[in-house]
């Protein structure tokens, strides 16, 4: 693979999740919930009221600097080289990571609600990039199905990446599961699209 100088649309992506942080923060601090939900945060309640906008905006909302800085290495580290090396005639890999991301978000946030509805945990504040990141976590799954990929893969990364995209979920009540498993099959449903017109597979 042919690695391009620029990823415009990774250092984007995370040039906004950074600038609303700072925002944020000059409102009255990231790990305000009050201040979460102004700035766009998802709880149930809210969906149900019709501001389904929030199932876009909570994916650039985060609690904290940790919170941020985890998710933008994360988006660094997946964005970063999928975007250079995925050019191609049908559709580049800029605009293929920005449909990823936004695509694996909203279907993390979904899945989230569906969850939390179900559970009657109307109030539970929700936000953050993980869900759209495990999108292109997603993306490197599905290559490991393309025979032509498999072999630029670390495969044992990949299936560490997945799991540590997973189970902290599972033992941590305050991280959102059912986004991160949201995210995580949208990606690997829009790779698997992606790469069957690319490849014929």
């Amino acid at each position: 693979m042919q690695l391009d100088a620029v990823a415009p649309v990774t250092f984007g992506l995370i040039a906004v999740n950074v600038i609303v942080f700072v925002i944020e923060t000059l409102a009255g601090g990231s790990t305000s919930l009050p201040v979460a939900l102004r700035f766009g945060a998802m709880t149930v309640r809210d969906l149900q009221r019709g501001q389904w906008w929030r199932l876009f905006t909570s994916m650039f909302v985060h609690f904290g600097f940790v919170h941020l800085i985890c998710n933008m290495m994360s988006l660094y580290y997946l964005g970063e080289v999928l975007e250079q090396s995925m050019g191609s005639s049908i559709m580049g890999g800029s605009q293929f990571v920005l449909v990823v991301y936004i695509c694996a978000g909203l279907l993390g946030n979904l899945l989230t609600w569906a969850v939390q509805q179900g559970q009657r945990q109307y109030n539970v504040v929700s936000a953050g990039a993980s869900g759209a990141i495990c999108g292109l976590l997603g993306v490197y799954v599905a290559m490991l199905m393309v025979p032509v990929l498999r072999d630029y893969m670390n495969v044992q990364g990949i299936i560490a990446n997945v799991v540590l995209c997973l189970a902290p979920g599972m033992t941590n009540k305050s991280i959102n599961m059912w986004a991160h498993l949201g995210g995580l099959i949208a990606g690997f449903l829009l790779g698997m699209g992606y790469f069957t017109v690319l490849f014929g597979r």
